[in-house]
């Protein structure tokens, strides 16, 4: 335990800074270092931590009850890129004048592009209707859950 003045002046000696690193400690704890240097450090480790990291996003793909099985394919298609990316999936289907009628067709539809992509995701939110709107929200998984079950076996 050095005096405040004396420390000062040994930092000066060495040409570093005198940095106090545990201010709630009893004395508080200063380490002598370049401060600029444990910055730029500092930020370095930031940056690559921060390297690995994806940020998800909720995508949305909207159809209609009366959607084609080609169109249906092209856009499961489409969600499954988005799927393997690693984003979230909101799949809605859109209902217009009497077509509220009839909830469970565009129920059938959900079920269809869900059943396409059962190989890469889960369902987050089952369908429920909002609105006009039915829709279902599908995450990223059981691709992931399958490699780590694999990866396990693999080391065992």
């Amino acid at each position: 335990m050095l005096p405040l003045y004396q420390a000062l002046d040994m930092a000066r000696e060495r040409d570093l800074d005198l940095v106090e690193v545990a201010p709630t400690a009893n004395p508080p704890v200063c380490r002598m270092l370049d401060y600029g240097k444990f910055k730029y450090e500092q930020a370095k480790k930031d940056r690559e931590s921060r390297k690995g990291q994806h940020a998800s996003t909720l995508r949305e793909i909207r159809m209609r009850p009366t959607t084609d099985t080609h169109d249906l394919d092209m856009k499961a298609k489409l969600a499954e890129k988005f799927l393997k990316g690693g984003d979230k999936v909101k799949v809605t289907v859109m209902f217009r004048g009497r077509q509220m009628v009839h909830p469970e067709v565009g129920r059938g539809v959900l079920d269809r592009v869900a059943d396409r992509l059962k190989e890469v995701s889960v369902i987050e939110k089952p369908a429920n209707m909002e609105g006009r709107f039915l829709s279902v929200i599908l995450a990223p998984g059981k691709e992931k859950a399958a490699k780590e079950t694999v990866e396990a076996e693999v080391r065992q």
